[in-house]
């Protein structure tokens, strides 16, 4: 079972307050933290706590005890020094992972300089996976795993029932490594899985976006 972890999610708008309750339906603690009285008050219920707390004030988020957290995100994006600031405070303050939503590439130039571990493009990344599921129709879902590989969730078309992971040699030819398949809900690891593939299957996909989008189209 995964560990229990401590999170601070800093701005409690449509992306936060989703990252927020997903994390705490995954079982974490998470500190929720917004300047509005009412954003804030709207999620006490759902959240471990949830505070209201200018998060540009390095003091107020030492008394909050956020110094503690295992992780931190900055949800709000519009707000250039609000973000910025946060940052700045959020690593003087200790927390060792900080994550922040960028509104432009400027913005997340000075995130980078900050330090911030990793920095979002939320409406950038969400149009790419939704251009790369409608491109191609057998892709159920898409994701960017960092320097430049993705992974994709892909239902087994018609011309590859029947085979094997090991059949499929076009996979070797463009540089596309099966990691395993999903069979309703149950894992078949790659090394393991010798059935043949059956039309419901889902085929879990690792490669570029370039081998990944060649691979689909010779199906």
């Amino acid at each position: 079972m995964a560990k229990r972890r401590t999170f601070a999610v800093i701005g409690l708008g449509t992306f936060g307050s989703v990252v927020a309750t997903e994390l705490m339906r995954f079982g974490n603690d998470v500190i929720g933290i917004d300047i509005d009285r009412k954003v804030a008050s709207d999620h006490a219920e759902q959240l471990s706590q949830s505070l209201i707390l200018d998060s540009r004030d390095e003091q107020a988020l030492r008394e909050a005890g956020v110094g503690d957290c295992d992780a931190a995100i900055i949800s709000m994006a519009t707000d250039l020094e609000a973000s910025i600031l946060t940052a700045m405070n959020l690593k003087l303050v200790g927390v060792p992972v900080v994550w922040a939503k960028a509104l432009n590439r400027t913005h997340h130039r000075i995130l980078a300089k900050l330090g911030v571990d990793r920095i979002i493009h939320a409406e950038e990344e969400m149009g790419r996976n939704v251009a790369q599921i409608l491109h191609n129709p057998y892709i159920r879902d898409y994701a960017a795993i960092g320097n430049g590989f993705h992974v994709v969730n892909f239902d087994v078309p018609d011309s590859l029932e029947g085979k094997t992971l090991a059949d499929i040699a076009m996979l070797n030819r463009h540089d596309v490594r099966p990691i395993g398949v999903m069979r309703g809900t149950d894992w078949l690891g790659a090394g393991d899985c010798a059935a043949p593939l059956r039309e419901d299957d889902r085929l879990i996909l690792l490669g570029t976006r370039s081998n990944l989008r060649a691979f689909a189209e010779t199906l």
